[in-house]
């Protein structure tokens, strides 16, 4: 009896040792860790686990009937060489299924090194469906992805995109035809988009591009051009969203816009009328900061024949304008309270209301017909401007001579930055507006005076993140 347990110690300790000796062949890298690369078309379900590291290498489609589903936890990197920039890209009747959390978002981001990472090291993340929009010739999303978007559906699904970061995005395929952090085209209202922040985005940080789909807690910080863009028949809701400018950080070769909003690209009035619902925006311009580049323009520009909401939102640091509206038609929609701008702060440095001579004689009678002299003009929208002030503060609009009369916490902090109103600002009174389908508040802007909804989730700084 002794000898059998003798032996079988022995023979226990000799695959011991032999289990724990080094073989020199062998790896101490765990292949299941080992970064992924994805390319080409993903035509049936695939799951991207955070186990690893995944790698976008040039366009990756996900194509109808198929869904990528992404864990919470999950780092996306992109190729960043021209030839293989990444771009993720979901298509009609495809789904994306993307549920983060506070603790573990997802992450699409430069496939850079901390310390080295650009705007626009690569493309950005797509998400097509078959919505309404104002197009009636099949279009393709810009971008260069050759994808059709739109439909009859207003209900359409494409999935869930939550508790997502987009950093360093934003490539221009061909002149004025780009990929923003975040481009949705078509997509529907069953689609769940929120807590989403797009850092420096080398072109717009959300563009809208048609669609009914309704989105909450939307991030957008240091955007070269424009913050939130609307185009081509949107109609959805968003509630909750905030843009901060960074002073050095503007489109050279375009004018740089907190929020921009057309119809269509040629002002028409086709349907469904480009018409985003808005509430509870904190938008925070440059506001004359040192070395302010000179593309960044207005709080908010309204043209193209667009109408609009916009409610208990705060419009600051605006450098060229805060509340712009362009057009005949979209001036003429503001005069027949199409277009609602109630209960709002506005600040900026220069022109806090403007009209273009366009949408200024829609409001004001009695100039002659074009053309105008240089005086009768500077005269027509001198008056058009000041109409559209005296509309706002009707409205509850409040006018506000400097940032600091708003009363936020910390606005203009680019590495720490509180949207938190302090005790006694301006964004803890009015007359508060509810409109269908949001939430009531009894607050401007994004945030109550307790309570941060970007905590845990989101980041201002990137550069350094470690991934």
């Amino acid at each position: 009896m002794k000898l059998t347990k003798f032996l079988a110690f022995l023979f226990g300790a000799a695959v011991l040792f032999s289990a724990c000796r080094k073989n020199e062949d062998d790896d101490d890298t765990d292949p299941g860790n080992q970064p992924e690369v994805l390319s080409g078309t993903i035509s049936q379900d695939k799951r991207l686990t955070n186990d690893r590291v995944w790698i976008l290498k040039g366009y990756v489609y996900v194509t109808e009937g198929a869904t990528l589903s992404i864990d919470a936890g999950t780092i996306i990197k992109s190729e960043v060489a021209d030839i293989n920039k990444g771009a993720l890209i979901i298509e009609r009747g495809a789904k994306i299924n993307a549920a983060g959390t506070a603790n573990s978002p997802i992450v699409f981001t430069s496939g850079k090194e901390k310390g080295q990472r650009s705007p626009g090291d690569w493309g950005g993340v797509i998400i097509l469906g078959k919505a309404p929009i104002n197009r009636t010739d099949n279009p393709n999303i810009e971008g260069g992805v050759g994808r059709p978007y739109g439909g009859t559906d207003p209900e359409d699904n494409s999935g869930v995109f939550s508790y997502v970061r987009i950093e360093y995005a934003g490539v221009a395929a061909q002149p004025n035809s780009e990929i923003n952090g975040l481009t949705l085209g078509g997509v529907g209202r069953k689609t769940q988009i929120d807590h989403v922040q797009v850092l420096y985005g080398n072109d717009d940080a959300f563009e809208f591009f048609g669609g009914t789909v309704n989105a909450k807690y939307l991030v957008a910080i240091g955007t070269a051009d424009d913050d939130f863009d609307f185009d081509n028949g949107f109609s959805g809701t968003i509630q909750y969203a905030v843009a901060m400018r960074y002073p050095q950080i503007a489109d050279p070769g375009d004018a740089s816009n907190l929020i921009e909003c057309d119809n269509d690209g040629s002002g028409t009035t086709a349907n469904p009328r480009t018409r985003p619902v808005l509430s509870n925006f904190t938008l925070i311009g440059p506001n004359n900061a040192a070395n302010t580049h000179a593309s960044h323009n207005y709080g908010n520009r309204w043209r193209r024949a667009t109408n609009f909401v916009l409610v208990n939102s705060i419009i600051m640091g605006a450098q060229k304008g805060g509340f712009s509206i362009e057009s005949n038609a979209s001036g003429q929609d503001m005069k027949d309270d199409k277009s609602i701008f109630k209960n709002n702060i506005v600040h900026a440095l220069a022109k806090p209301y403007v009209l273009d001579s366009a949408a200024s004689r829609a409001v004001v009678a009695g100039f002659p017909a074009d053309p105008l002299t240089a005086e009768q003009r500077a005269d027509l929208i001198s008056q058009g401007s000041a109409w559209l002030k005296a509309k706002a503060e009707a409205n509850g609009c409040v006018t506000l001579a400097s940032a600091d009369e708003v009363g936020l916490t910390s606005p203009f902090n680019l590495t720490a930055p509180n949207f938190l109103p302090k005790t006694g600002s301006k964004a803890l009174e009015g007359t508060f507006v509810s409109q269908p389908g949001l939430e009531a508040v009894t607050y401007r802007g994004a945030f109550a005076a307790t309570g941060n909804w970007m905590q845990g989730w989101t980041t201002f700084d990137p550069q350094n993140e470690t991934y």
